[in-house]
């Protein structure tokens, strides 16, 4: 009863929001508290709810204090250097704008946090999208899916909980698994130049006009509709381009609030492009602090260090940071305050995503309802695939790791797996590196907090993220699976 429950309480949740009939936040509060009664137990509802809430409390604090320290990292200018490099490449190519998505996403998850990842490669790209008229969900879908696969970094959260939980090293696990994970990298990029073809096909190519006297102007090249994403509306000019379709002038703002703008800088021209028509971020923003750029660096690579040395609960360590961040950067007070106030939407979204998210966590754990699903899929394995548990544990880390957050299914279901492969000769170094590969679907799932991040700043409907990125994302994990395979490691 409480398996099909579990499901069905899941189920409903996702139907719900594709079809976008329940905000995320609400779903994640009434559709828990529903079943809760289903099951039985509604008089334990509010244990839940609490024990839920208790469990990702250091979870939402450190987003809170990431998003502050990371948002004031940004606009004092420390990614500019990076992002600067980043859009020369992109230039206003819509095919390059994707797959140095791809790139910024993958080189910031380097620092294991996937909402620091997804506040700079949104405040980034963001405007970009926007002046080409992009697709905003191919932003998240690229962005979540490369920084799950970067996601498997020993000090990134799953690679260390699978080692715990089978008593093994981190090290033994992670190392042979580089190979699959590069491979799995690597398709994400080729996803990325799909998509990136898939959009310059849609709007098309901006180039300048060939006058040299002319006034700058945004014009589109090619086969797409050239609409700008801002305050402009395109009009037809009259000879064709090279595809003979036409082209269109469009002029366009910056983003919209919530994050940095580019600002109403002079348009693209072929080479500098990422210098002056498409920042990502406003070179001329009063935030920045040129002068404290040394600083703000070793300040960064401090905190870093001392989250993989684990010198202090990540949370005590994002307090500190955000708090020192502020002083020194911005030392009086008004100051600080609109710091604090330009990102206080992001923070509250997060915050109160992560404590609707308890509800939903704490009625799947309180209720049983998890131990019981996971029960009943390893149950139903069949006693002939025990010689291959790495490849079903590999094939059950995608729904496992989607449905359950990263420590119900380490702590929980591992194990078990673990237990069942070793009855066949399976080593546990095969389970642990196995329940690795469905972490780049893992990172869109409703139950990472990071993702509500990537939503919220990007302005993109959860429900929409999920339709376009589940599946691109599930195709990558088999992907990583199918090379640790090939490559003996699985």
């Amino acid at each position: 009863m409480l398996t099909f429950l579990g499901f069905a309480m899941i189920a409903t949740f996702l139907v719900l929001i594709m079809l976008k009939k329940m905000s995320p936040i609400a779903a994640l509060v009434l559709i828990p508290a529903l079943f809760c009664v289903f099951a039985g137990k509604g008089a334990h509802l509010g244990d839940y709810v609490i024990d839920g809430v208790g469990k990702l409390a250091p979870t939402a604090a450190m987003l809170m204090f990431a998003i502050v320290y990371f948002g004031v990292m940004i606009d004092v200018g420390l990614f500019d250097p990076i992002v600067k490099g980043i859009l020369r490449f992109c230039k206003a190519d819509p095919m390059r704008v994707v797959v140095g998505t791809a790139v910024l996403a993958a080189i910031v998850s380097l620092d294991g946090d996937g909402s620091t990842t997804f506040m700079i490669t949104v405040s980034a790209m963001y405007p970009l999208y926007k002046r080409l008229g992009l697709s905003l969900v191919v932003m998240t879908g690229v962005a979540a899916t490369a920084n799950g696969v970067m996601n498997t970094l020993p000090w990134g959260g799953p690679t260390a909980r699978a080692a715990t939980a089978l008593k093994l090293d981190a090290a033994d696990i992670f190392v042979p698994m580089i190979p699959a994970l590069a491979v799995g990298l690597l398709s994400v990029f080729v996803l990325a130049y799909v998509l990136g073809l898939r959009e310059r096909r849609r709007v098309g190519t901006l180039v300048l006009p060939s006058g040299a006297d002319e006034e700058p102007e945004l014009v589109t090249v090619g086969t797409g509709t050239g609409t700008g994403a801002g305050a402009g509306a395109g009009t037809a000019t009259g000879a064709g381009a090279a595809a003979g379709e036409g082209t269109a002038v469009a002029t366009a703002t910056g983003a919209g609030t919530g994050v940095p703008s580019a600002g109403s800088g002079a348009p693209a021209s072929g080479g500098d492009a990422g210098e002056e028509g498409f920042q990502g971020l406003d070179p001329q923003r009063a935030t920045l602090r040129p002068r404290l750029y040394w600083f703000n660096a070793g300040l960064t690579v401090a905190l870093l260090t001392a989250m993989i040395m684990e010198l202090l609960p990540i949370p005590v360590l994002f307090l500190l940071g955000a708090a020192l961040a502020l002083t020194v950067n911005f030392p009086h007070m008004p100051d600080q305050k609109a710091r604090i106030a330009a990102h206080a939407d992001n923070v509250l979204n997060v915050a109160g995503m992560v404590f609707a998210a308890a509800v939903f966590t704490g009625v799947l754990s309180g209720t049983g309802m998890v131990k019981h699903m996971a029960d009943w899929l390893v149950g139903a394995i069949p006693e002939g695939m025990g010689p291959h548990m790495a490849l079903v544990t590999g094939l059950l880390s995608l729904p496992l790791t989607y449905f359950m957050s990263n420590d119900g299914f380490y702590f929980g279901v591992l194990p078990v797996l673990a237990e069942a492969g070793a009855a066949h000769g399976v080593s546990p170094l095969e389970i642990a590196r196995a329940s690795l590969v469905g972490q780049a679907l893992h990172m869109s799932s409703p139950l990472v907090p990071a993702v509500y991040v990537l939503v919220g700043m990007a302005k993109v409907e959860f429900g929409d993220h999920t339709r376009f990125t589940v599946k691109w994302a599930a195709l990558t994990c088999l992907v990583v699976l199918a090379a640790g395979m090939v490559f003996g490691i699985i």
